[in-house]
C-alpha cells in the first residue's frame, strides 16, 4: 500500500492545529462538535459499553460488591481524616528509605522542582510512565520549552503525544483514536532507533510492536524516569504503581534518577488498605482481576543490587487539594483512586468524549476535580454536561456522591457570596457564573411565589399571553433554555381556574368553613 508521507504530515498537521483551536474555543462549542462527529460518538459508545460489560463481569455478586465499596470508602476515608499526619509520616519512612521528598503547593512549583532536579543531574531525555498528576501539571511541556526531551511510554499517552493532543481518558488515553488512525499516526511521526519511517500497518500487533521497538531503546538511554504514583503507603514509606504494559517498571528502574509525582491525597496508612484498593482500582477501570504488575518502590538501588535507579525523589503536589480537603461538603472529592468507571457508566461522556470537557479529568470526575483545582471561572460551565442521573455515583467504587458533588458546585458557581477568594475553605472563582439578569429573574420567581396575588397574576398573564412564547423576542430571552429543551408553553388556563371551573375549589373552601365551624 503507497501512501504519500509528505501529504500524510501535512494532513496530520492540519488535524492537530484544528485539535488546539477547538481547546481555545468555549465549552459548549466543542460539545456540539462532538456531538456532530458520528464517528467519534460510535467510537465512545463502544468503548463505554465495552469497559461496563467487563466490569459487570468480575462483580457478579451485588453484596460483594457493596461490602468491598464500603472497605474502600471506609478506607480513603480514614486515609483523609488523618491526611496531614500520614504525609508527615510518609515523609520520615521513605526519608529513612533514602527517598528524597519534595512539596510542591502549586503547578508551576511542581514543574521547576523536577526541572532542577534533572538539571542537576545533567538530564536531558526523560521516559515518562503514566500519570495524571503530570498531565495535570502541564510538565512535558515545561520541560521541552526547557530543552528537555520527555517521551511518554505507556502506549496511549505515546499515541496522543504524537498526534500532538491531550488524553481523553484518564484510563485509556487514546480511546478516541481507531486502528486505521493510528497506523497514519505511527507511520507518519514515529520513527525507528535508525531515523527511518515506521511501516505503515493496521494490523494490532504490527502497530504495539513497532511501538515497543522504538520505547525499548528510548528506555536504553533515557537519563531519567518519571511515574506517577496510585498509592502511597506511609507506615513502609512505600510507593506503589499498577500497569499492564511493562512500562512503569522499565521507566522506575533502567535510567539512573527516578522521580515519582503525585498528588497528597493518594497516601494509605497500611499495607493492609492496599489490597481492596488495588481490587476496586483494577476491576472498576478494566474489568481485570489483578493488573499485570504492581511495582512496588522504597527506595534507590543498594550496594550490590543490579537493577533500580541511584536516586529516587518523590514530589508530593498540593495544586488545590488543601482548599478541596478544607471544605466541608467537597472534602469526599480526594478519595477518587482514579479508576474512570464514572466516565465509563456516564452517558454525557459516552456521547461527547473526553476532550469537549477540555480538561485533563474529564467526566464527572473532571467536573468535581477541575473546576476546583482551575477555578470556577474558567471551567464551571463544563458542571452543565452532567443530567444528574445518578450513574457515575453508582458505579464509583469509593462511593464518592458525585452527582451531590456536582450539584454543590453548581450552587457555588452562582453562590451571590463573594466573599474572600483566598479563604482555604472557599471554592475558587466562587460566584463566577452568576448573572444580574439571571438573578432578578430568581427573585422575581421567589417573590411571586410569596404572595398569592401576585402568583395569580403571574399565571392569568402567561395563560392568556401564551401566544406571546412563539415570538422571535421571547425565542431570544429564553434562548440560554431552549437552546437545549422545548420551550415551555404555558396552558390555556391555570390549574386554579380549571380546579374552580370544576367546582374543586367551592368543595375545599366548603370543607375547610365546615371544620371552622366545628372548632367554633
Amino acid at each position: 500500500m503507497h501512501i504519500n508521507i509528505e501529504q500524510l504530515q501535512q494532513e496530520l498537521n492540519v488535524e492537530q492545529r484544528e485539535f488546539n483551536e477547538l481547546q481555545q474555543r468555549h465549552f459548549k462549542v466543542r460539545a456540539k462538535m462532538a456531538l456532530e462527529n458520528e464517528a467519534l460518538r460510535k467510537s465512545f459508545r463502544g468503548a463505554s459499553d465495552f469497559l461496563m460489560g467487563k466490569r459487570k463481569a468480575v462483580f457478579p455478586d451485588e453484596g460483594a460488591l457493596s461490602a468491598l465499596r464500603d472497605r474502600g470508602e471506609a478506607i480513603r476515608q480514614h486515609s483523609l481524616a488523618n491526611l496531614p499526619e500520614l504525609l508527615e509520616r510518609l515523609e520520615k519512612n521513605l526519608t529513612a528509605n533514602g527517598v528524597q521528598v519534595h512539596w510542591a503547593e502549586t503547578a508551576d512549583e511542581a514543574c521547576t522542582i523536577i526541572h532542577d532536579i534533572l538539571t542537576a543531574n545533567n538530564a536531558r531525555t526523560v521516559v515518562k510512565g503514566k500519570s495524571m498528576v503530570t498531565e495535570e501539571i502541564e510538565l512535558n511541556h515545561f520541560l521541552e520549552a526547557r530543552g528537555i526531551e520527555c517521551l511518554e511510554s505507556d502506549m496511549g499517552e505515546y499515541l496522543v503525544q504524537l498526534a500532538g493532543e491531550t488524553p481523553s481518558h484518564i484510563i485509556m488515553p487514546a480511546i478516541h483514536k481507531n486502528k486505521a488512525q493510528i497506523a497514519r499516526l505511527m507511520h507518519a511521526r514515529a520513527q525507528t532507533s535508525d531515523g527511518s519511517q515506521v511501516p505503515y500497518t493496521e494490523d494490532v500487533d504490527e502497530l504495539i510492536g513497532n511501538a515497543r521497538a522504538i520505547l525499548r531503546d528510548k528506555f536504553m538511554r533515557a537519563d531519567a524516569g518519571i511515574s506517577g504514583v496510585n498509592m502511597a503507603v506511609a507506615n513502609t514509606g512505600t510507593l506503589c504503581l499498577v500497569e499492564n504494559e511493562g512500562n512503569g517498571r522499565m521507566t522506575t528502574t533502567m535510567p539512573k534518577l527516578h522521580i515519582a509525582v503525585t498528588g497528597i491525597e493518594k497516601v494509605v496508612e497500611d499495607f493492609s488498605h492496599v489490597p481492596e484498593l488495588l481490587t476496586l482500582l483494577t476491576r472498576s477501570a478494566t474489568g481485570q482481576k489483578i493488573s499485570t504488575y504492581f511495582n512496588m518502590i522504597s527506595g534507590p538501588k543498594k550496594a550490590g543490587e543490579l537493577d533500580g535507579p541511584e536516586q529516587v525523589h518523590l514530589v508530593l503536589v498540593d495544586n488545590g487539594r488543601s482548599r478541596i480537603f478544607s471544605h466541608p461538603t467537597l472534602k469526599p472529592t480526594l478519595q477518587c483512586i482514579r479508576c474512570g468507571a464514572c466516565m465509563n457508566h456516564c452517558p454525557v461522556y459516552a456521547r461527547v468524549g473526553g476532550h469537549a470537557y477540555g480538561s485533563t479529568y474529564p467526566g464527572p470526575i473532571g467536573q468535581v476535580v477541575t473546576p476546583q483545582i482551575a477555578g470556577l471561572e474558567k471551567h464551571g460551565d463544563m458542571l452543565s454536561a452532567c443530567s444528574l442521573n445518578g450513574a457515575c455515583g453508582e458505579a464509583c467504587p469509593v462511593r464518592i456522591p458525585l452527582p451531590e458533588l456536582i450539584r454543590e458546585l453548581r450552587a457555588e458557581a452562582v453562590s451571590p457570596q463573594f466573599t474572600d477568594a483566598t479563604a482555604v475553605q472557599e471554592v475558587m472563582g466562587r460566584g463566577a457564573k452568576r448573572t444580574l439578569g439571571e438573578s432578578l429573574i430568581w427573585r422575581g420567581w421567589a417573590l411571586t411565589h410569596r404572595f398569592a396575588p401576585l402568583y395569580r397574576i403571574m399565571t392569568t398573564a402567561m395563560t392568556r399571553g401564551r401566544g406571546l412564547f412563539r415570538s422571535k423576542a421571547a425565542a431570544a430571552l429564553l434562548s440560554p433554555w431552549t437552546d437545549s429543551r422545548s420551550t415551555p408553553q404555558p396552558a390555556r388556563r391555570s390549574l386554579h381556574e380549571l380546579a374552580k371551573a370544576r367546582g374543586v375549589a367551592g368543595q375545599y373552601q366548603n370543607n375547610t368553613a365546615d371544620k371552622r365551624g366545628d372548632n367554633a
